[in-house]
């Protein structure tokens, strides 16, 4: 089964577009939450990740990947893969 993958964005944000694109590259179905106005999702995303102040913040499972960079590195090291299968 594959994992549940939760990625927190904000319109315009390049990051967030090619973090969702790498993902959808491998078929992942994701669940993103636009946090450009604020509001509960945000507070939600800060909670999960207290020291993260930018976007995208990515989730897979219950781990706090990090950002479009992070997820990038664990592709290039042949360990996102692993981590999306769950």
């Amino acid at each position: 089964m594959a994992a549940k993958v939760d990625i927190y964005t904000k319109f315009g944000c390049g990051y967030c577009f090619r973090a969702k694109s790498l993902l959808e590259q491998k078929g992942v179905d994701f669940n993103e939450y636009d946090i450009t106005m604020g509001g509960e999702k945000k507070d939600e995303m800060q909670e999960r990740a207290p020291n993260a102040r930018t976007v995208p913040q990515i989730f897979i499972g219950d781990t706090h990947v990090g950002g479009s960079d992070e997820l990038a590195a664990l592709d290039r090291e042949g360990k996102l893969d692993e981590m999306l299968a769950g």
